[in-house]
């Protein structure tokens, strides 16, 4: 079976960065697609950032330009680096992913526990 291990968030300033991890267990996993998203209180679950194993980034605009996603294919897990951070980017982060797994190449679709993140003074 395979899991995604979250880790990273907390509570961090304005202006302030935060770094998120996420590592899909299982040695037979591929991934397609990994990537990240958020839900704040209140509002619906939005996208952050994805990328594919192929190396495409998608952004949501609101991050780009602050936040950057990048992947170790070897280790399954991505990353997140989130910069300048806003008080608007508080939220419970997931992690997403999506891919096949040996031997049978089924089709998964994964997501992580979530993690908070707080941006305050």
């Amino acid at each position: 079976q395979v899991q995604l291990v979250e880790s990273g968030g907390g509570l961090v300033q304005p202006g302030g960065s935060l770094r998120l991890s996420c590592a899909a267990s299982g040695s037979f996993f591929r991934f397609n697609v990994m990537g990240w998203y958020r839900q704040a209180p209140g509002k619906q679950r939005e996208l952050v950032a994805t990328v594919t194993s192929g190396g495409s980034r998608n952004y949501a605009g609101s991050v780009k330009g602050r936040f950057t996603i990048s992947t170790d294919n070897a280790k399954n897990t991505v990353y997140l680096q989130m910069n300048s951070l806003e008080p608007e980017d508080t939220a419970v982060y997931y992690c997403y992913a999506d891919g096949v797994l040996a031997p049978d190449y089924k089709y998964l679709q994964l997501w992580g526990q979530g993690m908070l993140v707080t941006v305050s003074s």
